[in-house]
């Protein structure tokens, strides 16, 4: 464990995507779509990518999946999406590598599950099939260990070492070891398959945030290959995002994890892009990253008993949501702008004034008037109902990003909006 390990492990390209050595820490998601039916996986990947995700995991299962990949791959790019797609290969993936190349050239990167490519000999040979295949066309691989599909027969030793020896270890730290073992291990036999450090990233995925936690720490002590954080199942709701933040914002915070992925069990028919998101604000909420404005909104308390600041800063943040992608094409910087959305006069003005935007609502028996900051000055002061409130505030939030943030073609910035109005 040590806050250096993430800038000193070696870096690897995936698909013009570097992971690691010191890299900015990578987003990634996986598609839910079945990969066969290439125009609803090209759909979920496209949205995925413009949500944030930096890579983009599909499973590759059967014949059909991998001969859809290339028509996949051809769709994002003739959507203007160049998000590299990461194959997820379990029990078969030597096969279909083989059998369909134009899906082994397609995909960026192979992800590869060592307690899912066979049994004994036949583990070791299919294992290096797929470093070598990976090799050959310059691919490469993450080693996925899951704590619900590791080597049994790894398992199995250690527990009765640790029986024959008395050395009285939990079956959550026996787990823990092999998950490392199994990973160090995968790695020597993928590089003497001929691949390179600069080739592999690892992950050993449990499902509580403990232990997650200690098997990185110890994998951050014993390797400089990068590392892919996530539970392996985060859950629902309100739990996988509280889980997945606890373990990931730990890790992150000591510097270890050059790659995550926070892995929510979507609603039916919700919508895959809440883990994107969660993974960037995790990112964001640490200082490590910037992906999108943010919002500070009052929680409410008995000073506020109106509900406009509440409607508010939820109207502003979808609002923000919804410009960004053209925002980010447009602006550089523009993800660093802060706005806040105050309740009372309590705390009201002061965090408005330490956003680039904010305004601050009457709560309770206060003036129905709503003081507004711009760069930590007070601009205006607005009144009227709910309707005109958000359409006024909208409108300069729009006014500023367009002053305030310079263009990408590197043209000189505009004048900041409080000066230019003044004027």
């Amino acid at each position: 464990m040590t806050p250096a390990h993430r800038s000193t492990t070696h870096p690897v390209g995936i698909g013009g995507v570097t992971v690691g050595g010191g890299a900015p820490v990578v987003v990634q998601s996986m598609a839910n779509t079945d990969t066969a039916d290439a125009a609803a996986t090209a759909r979920q990947c496209l949205e995925l990518a413009r949500a944030g995700s930096e890579l983009v995991r599909i499973t590759v299962n059967l014949d059909q999946a991998a001969a859809a990949v290339p028509e996949i791959r051809r769709r994002l790019d003739d959507a203007g999406c160049a998000v590299p797609l990461v194959g997820d290969f379990h029990y078969n993936g030597h096969q279909l590598l083989a059998r369909y190349p134009a899906c082994a050239d397609a995909l960026a990167k192979y992800r590869i599950n060592p307690g899912n490519v066979g049994y004994g000999a036949r583990r070791d040979e299919q294992f290096s099939t797929i470093c070598r295949i990976a090799r050959d066309r310059g691919k490469p691989v993450r080693i996925g260990v899951n704590a619900g599909s590791l080597d049994q027969e790894l398992v199995m030793a250690k527990m009765q070492e640790n029986t024959d020896r008395d050395l009285g270890r939990s079956s959550e730290e026996i787990l823990g070891d092999c998950m490392v073992l199994s990973a160090l291990h995968s790695t020597e036999a993928a590089l003497a398959a001929g691949l390179t450090i600069h080739d592999v990233v690892i992950s050993c995925k449990v499902s509580r945030p403990p232990e997650l936690i200690a098997v990185y720490r110890e994998l951050a002590r014993r390797t400089r290959q990068p590392l892919h954080l996530g539970l392996t199942e985060a859950g629902l709701g309100l739990r996988g995002l509280t889980w997945s933040a606890t373990a990931l914002g730990v890790l992150l915070a000591e510097g270890i994890g050059d790659t995550i992925r926070v892995s929510l069990t979507p609603r039916p028919g919700g919508d895959r892009r809440e883990e994107v998101y969660a993974a960037c604000e995790i990112l964001q909420s640490l200082g490590l990253r910037a992906f999108a404005p943010s919002v500070t909104a009052c929680p409410g308390c008995g000073r506020t008993t109106s509900t406009t600041f509440q409607e508010l800063a939820e109207r502003v943040e979808a609002h923000l949501k919804a410009r960004m992608p053209e925002w980010r094409e447009r602006y550089r910087g523009v993800e660093e702008l802060k706005v806040a959305v105050m309740g009372c006069v309590v705390n009201g003005p002061g965090e408005s004034k330490a956003a680039d935007i904010g305004i601050s609502l009457p709560g309770t028996g206060e003036a129905p008037t709503c003081p507004v900051y711009v760069d930590g000055e007070r601009f205006a002061t607005f009144s009227g109902n709910y309707e005109e409130l958000a359409a006024r505030f909208l409108a300069l939030v729009e006014d500023y990003v367009a002053h305030r943030y310079p263009p990408r073609d590197d043209s000189p910035t505009p004048e900041p909006v409080k000066e230019a109005r003044r004027h």
